[in-house]
């Protein structure tokens, strides 16, 4: 399997930094426990590295 790097930024607000967790919760807890989160650097982003059959499925 192919493994890609996913970056989820957001707006750099506590309540967007909150958000943002609380979608990676609901879209599976396996996806928060793996993610790399930049907020406390003052990068408002998360990396996630998948592995999947295809492009489109990591984009999915």
């Amino acid at each position: 399997m192919a493994r890609f790097l996913i970056e989820v930024p957001h707006d750099n607000q506590a309540a967007e930094c909150a958000r943002a967790a609380e979608i990676f919760l609901r879209t599976g807890s396996h996806f928060l426990t793996r993610a790399e989160w930049g907020c406390m650097d003052g990068e408002h982003r998360a990396w996630i590295i998948v592995e999947v059959g295809s492009r489109d499925e990591a984009r999915g």
